[in-house]
């Protein structure tokens, strides 16, 4: 994970190896030179209940391996078939090249970065399911 820049609004939280840190009272700015590093922006994370859409599904696996509550190598397998499987729904360019690189980050252990591109991915899952909505 060398070269991650956290940018912290005031208060906020990020779980950096299993120890919760909260920002000051300002912005501040975070360079993680530490390779391998598991870091999770708290206001980013998903709780196991709120895991219920496929997209929101595989988010939670990433973020288990970044939580330092499950191995990169145990996970791989787990992610990729669900990006494949969401590859099968989002087939508009955008999505794909999300998919992409949530796909080569996951090959490179860089888990944050498959996180932020799948996270990308929620706003259109919620108008795919509100447009399925009854």
């Amino acid at each position: 994970m060398s070269g991650l820049v956290l940018k912290l609004g005031p208060k906020e939280r990020v779980l950096i190896n299993g120890a919760v840190i909260e920002n000051g009272d300002r912005r501040a700015r975070l360079a993680i030179v530490t390779p391998n590093a598991h870091i999770l922006r708290l206001r980013d994370a998903i709780h196991p209940d709120q895991a219920t859409t496929p997209v929101r599904r595989v988010c939670y696996v990433a973020q288990l391996v970044l939580s330092g509550d499950a191995a990169p190598d145990d996970t791989r397998h787990q992610l990729l078939r669900g990006i494949e499987q969401l590859s099968q729904v989002f087939t508009d360019p955008d999505s794909r090249a999300l998919l992409t690189a949530a796909t080569e980050a996951v090959l490179a252990d860089a888990h944050y970065q498959a996180l932020k591109a799948l996270r990308a991915l929620l706003p259109r899952e919620e108008r795919l399911l509100a447009r399925r909505a009854p």
